[in-house]
């Protein structure tokens, strides 16, 4: 079925006119454009982008906020999928963010005109209210437990912080959620500040506590051989650690 008989089946449906489904290459196309950062189609064997975009369902159209996303992994794909009625806007802590950093987001914006970058701390995210259809967050939330003086990352209570992403969200929103696995227990912070994993159940409770569904889950980056106690940037296993990936929604 072509995009333009699936939007105007959906309008029908009530969906809104200025989301239409991409067309259904055009998340591959984005993936193997030639014109992606070399560093980055590195990472995808072990990150599936293709998978990860279509489980999570991006649209054209979709006003999209990428969590951490200053390197640009998940923005240059997502940026021609969501085409020029799309908004992709990029938030990258303070903390982990550089004169330097910023120059090269620059100059991807000047060639990518539906992309922003946002920055504020941490501990306090700005990022509007009802202002997104979708949100990626790709083996970063584990943080928001983390804890260190030397990078200024401030004890942090995950309620609180969902809730600012809480109210980010449009009703009806996606929130695809990806981290590092850890065992079954009871310390999260303990965890979070030795090895950089969660426990999955720790997760979604978090975010289900936050008043998001948990609408689907997907195992295509989970990984038996990951034995769960390294510290996920060990060389043994930096780039193939056992994932979970979520999909959330905000309710309408």
């Amino acid at each position: 079925m072509k995009a333009t008989t699936i939007l105007l089946a959906g309008l029908a449906f009530g969906m809104s006119p200025t989301i239409a489904f991409a067309a259904p290459n055009a998340i591959a196309a984005a993936v193997a454009a030639p014109s992606r950062t070399p560093d980055n189609v590195k990472l995808d064997e072990g990150r599936k982008p293709a998978e990860v975009l279509d489980f999570f369902g991006l649209k054209k159209g979709m006003r999209v906020i990428d969590m951490f996303g200053a390197n640009q992994y998940w923005a240059e794909m997502m940026a021609p999928v969501v085409g020029p009625r799309g908004k992709v806007v990029v938030w990258q802590p303070t903390q982990f963010i550089n004169d330097e950093r910023r120059a090269k987001f620059a100059a991807f914006v000047k060639r990518q005109k539906n992309v922003s970058l946002i920055s504020s701390p941490f501990e306090a995210p700005e990022l509007g209210t009802n202002a997104y259809d979708f949100m990626i967050m790709n083996l970063d939330y584990h943080d928001v437990y983390w804890q260190n003086p030397e990078r200024k990352i401030v004890r942090m209570e995950p309620d609180a912080w969902l809730k600012t992403l809480y109210a980010a969200m449009k009703p009806g929103a996606t929130v695809g959620i990806i981290d590092h696995v850890a065992l079954p227990n009871a310390d999260a912070r303990a965890t979070v500040q030795k090895l950089h994993r969660i426990d999955p159940e720790v997760l979604k409770a978090d975010f289900q506590r936050a008043g998001f569904e948990l609408v689907g889950v997907r195992n295509f980056l989970r990984n038996p051989a990951d034995d769960h106690t390294l510290l996920v940037f060990d060389p043994v296993i930096r780039g193939k650690t056992d994932r979970i990936v979520y999909r959330f929604r905000k309710p309408r």
